[in-house]
């Protein structure tokens, strides 16, 4: 996982509430054992609608997605952060998210960021007025800012270094490696290995 800092971009502004993980990819995708290749389904059946917000050109190449109150409710699938991630975004900006989806982007590095839902919404409409308009994310500050906006975010201590200094599960294990190595080295051979 890569450290994040700061994030700044353009937005797609999802005006729906409620967004469950089955919309952001159907069920009908999972098959695939690798982490990679779910974005171009990414809101599949939505985007079989010509207005649908991804389908319009003046929000290519986003990398922040703001979107309506508990966004990625529904299932416990981690393929809805890897589909958004696959898909280029780097954050998603929401009044609330499900625990689950939340932890699962944390895990990959995906960044949630809750904010006031009158600021969602004032966000949102200056995207949809304007879809030029620059949004950063200054992780380390925990700050959101934009023209007309300049915010604090919550996220805990332990998330908050982890993402800072890119460490996902496996990098955390990692910084004890040592530790480990000592452990093992003097664990009796009868024991098993695997």
């Amino acid at each position: 996982m890569e450290p994040i800092g700061v994030i700044e971009g353009t937005a797609v502004p999802l005006d729906r509430s409620d967004v469950d993980t089955d919309q952001i990819i159907p069920a009908q995708y999972l098959k695939r054992i690798e982490r990679s290749g779910f974005g171009p389904f990414l809101f599949d059946e939505w985007r079989k609608d010509p207005a649908f917000v991804l389908n319009d050109a003046r929000y290519e190449g986003a990398t922040i997605l703001i979107a309506g109150a508990n966004f990625g409710s529904g299932s416990s699938r981690e393929h809805a952060p890897w589909a958004l991630e696959d898909y280029g975004f780097d954050a998603v900006i929401a009044p609330s998210f499900a625990d689950i989806f939340r932890n699962n982007c944390f895990k990959i590095g995906l960044l949630p960021v809750e904010l006031r839902a009158e600021s969602v919404r004032a966000l949102m409409d200056a995207v949809l007025d304007d879809a030029s308009t620059r949004i950063v994310i200054d992780l380390p500050s925990r700050l959101v800012r934009a023209p007309g906006l300049d915010e604090g975010f919550d996220i805990d201590e332990f998330t908050h270094r982890r993402l800072v200094e890119g460490l996902d599960d496996i990098g955390l294990s990692l910084r004890n490696e040592r530790k480990i190595s000592e452990f093992e080295a003097t664990r009796p051979s009868w024991l098993p290995t695997a």
